[in-house]
């Protein structure tokens, strides 16, 4: 094998679990089969997926690994970030409440909490090994302690060190159990910044004390139950490294994670293309300098054929040692073999996903019915005809608001006409709303490229011009704990509103099934 095919075993590129090039969602980062197919063909060692439904990806994780070869020297890493269950990114899987939605349980019942943190671990693992992915990129094991957090927010298992390691550790012991291996990210820590690495470099300013105290301890405790992986976070900690973001860092990689820690596991960047690098590095010079850190695999560089040839260049300049390369290759062989191949095809794999429906399905319904708040739920329903004025990230993409949701065809129902709100133009004026009393349904949770965790006083703001107006007829925060605090204070007691973690439909039909809104008849959906 040459060098330049055995460094391409040490890179990660993005593609679509769609099967064609027309149905990418994201062409500015996934790569077209033609492209695809030729990295494959040259060496490249692992695919991040995103897109499509569960039948797509099992179909795609076989076609990419037909692509690549069939022997043990070609076995991909085939991942994607799963953090809340397969069905989170692939339809047709289990999609579970978001992880921060068990810390309130843990608080008050911890072994239930941990025991149930197991069982999604369980699930998502399942489900990831029976598709075809043998890397879950989760669990998310940043403390969530700033409920400002534009980016880590709901996708923690807690806002505690001790809350987030009990929860992740149970997750990541489910999870493993299934075969695949988990992720242990973002290290050193990315709960405590107000900033998203996907569009700028966040600053972390605590001392060394403080991040031992705190942010490394959940790390320690995936690392001490042996986690497969660690991701790199986008950060700059002036205690570990005034120079360098901890991606790039040796301070941070290898004498931190490696030497004191004790990791001896993957370490893989954070995708490479996020703003948090590519404002400050090339392509290639942030490929060499994350291995050059310590990272054993680079994921989803901004130019691949750059980067590897960045990477050569190291190895041929005497940059690094060769001995180097073997190491991160010997790192990837062993992860490998902890994984349990996928031998079902196609058709036996959907069979096998389609068994599990039953017990799947009764965990999401209990992660969802434990984490479910409710205040005024004892008056009458809301009625109509009024507004159902709902807020989504994207009203053009939005995976919760299928034509059946129950966010939709509930207060339809009830004589409530949909009104949606684009979270990327929010401004509203009340007094070009049809009259009328208005239900307020929010979908607003911190994710990538948002740069903003939803609860900033706007819609506490909103809120109370309905109250005054006497137009407020109930209220459902889907997502955001933090929104829900803030806005949940501010309701009398003879109104009905609900918040639940999850944004999913069978979140939806619990928090209005609170509120006193029923399955509509025609919830299963219609045709034209």
């Amino acid at each position: 094998m040459t060098l330049r095919r055995q460094l391409a075993q040490l890179f990660v590129v993005r593609a679509s679990g769609f099967g064609t090039d027309s149905q990418r969602r994201y062409p500015r980062w996934e790569l077209g089969n033609t492209e695809l197919q030729h990295w494959l063909e040259q060496g490249v060692g692992g695919v991040i997926l995103l897109g499509g439904s569960a039948a797509d990806l099992a179909l795609r994780c076989r076609q990419l690994q037909q692509w690549a070869g069939s022997t043990d020297q070609n076995r991909l890493l085939l991942c994607a970030d799963v953090e809340e269950g397969v069905g989170q990114r692939f339809e047709g899987a289990t999609w579970l409440v978001p992880p921060l939605a068990l810390a309130p349980l843990w608080h008050t019942d911890p072994p239930r909490a941990e025991a149930l943190a197991r069982a999604y671990g369980r699930c998502s693992g399942n489900e990831a090994q029976l598709l075809g992915l043998n890397w879950v990129l989760a669990p998310v094991c940043d403390v969530n302690n700033n409920p400002a957090n534009p980016v880590i927010n709901v996708r923690a298992w807690g806002e505690t060190a001790a809350a987030t390691t009990a929860l992740s550790r149970a997750f990541l012991q489910g999870l493993e159990g299934e075969g695949v291996l988990g992720c242990a990210k973002h290290f050193p820590g990315h709960g405590d910044t107000s900033q998203d690495s996907h569009l700028q470099l966040p600053q972390l300013a605590h001392s060394r004390e403080r991040l031992d105290e705190l942010e490394f301890v959940p790390f320690r405790a995936a690392i001490a139950a042996g986690v497969g992986s660690v991701m790199t976070a986008h950060l700059q900690l002036p205690a570990l490294d005034p120079e360098r973001p901890a991606t790039l860092s040796k301070a941070v990689l290898s004498q931190l994670l490696r030497q004191e820690l004790g990791f001896n596991g993957l370490i893989v960047t954070d995708a490479l293309v996020m703003e948090a690098i590519t404002k400050h590095y090339g392509a290639a010079e942030a490929a060499a300098l994350a291995f050059e850190a310590g990272a054993d695999l680079i994921l989803m560089p901004a130019d691949t054929d750059a980067a590897l040839t960045a990477l050569e260049q190291g190895c041929l300049e005497g940059r690094w040692p060769l001995e180097r390369v073997e190491q991160s290759l010997e790192r990837r062989r062993l992860a490998l073999a902890r994984c349990k191949p996928s031998e079902l095809d196609t058709a036996a794999a959907l069979s096998a996903l389609a068994n599990c429906a039953s017990s799947h399905g009764a965990l999401a319904q209990e992660l969802l019915q434990l984490s479910l708040q409710q205040q005024g739920c004892n008056s009458a329903p809301p009625k109509g005809p009024g507004v159902n004025l709902i807020r989504v990230d994207s009203s053009l993409a939005c995976s919760p608001l299928p034509l059946a949701a129950p966010a939709l065809l509930r207060p339809q129902a009830a004589g409530f006409q949909a009104t949606l709100i684009d979270g990327r133009s929010q401004a509203l004026d009340l007094e070009k709303l049809p009259t009328g009393p208005v239900l307020l349904q929010l979908f607003v949770r911190g994710n990538p490229f948002r740069g903003s965790a939803g609860a900033d006083g706007y819609w506490a703001e909103l809120v109370q011009k309905l109250l005054a107006q006497q137009r407020l007829a109930g209220l459902v925060v889907y997502g955001s704990p933090y929104l829900w605090q803030e806005l949940k204070g501010l309701i009398p007691a003879n109104i009905a509103i609900a918040y639940s973690p999850g944004q999913m439909p069978g979140a939806q039909a619990l928090a209005l099934q609170s509120l006193g809104l029923g399955a509509a008849s025609y919830e299963g959906g219609f045709t034209n």
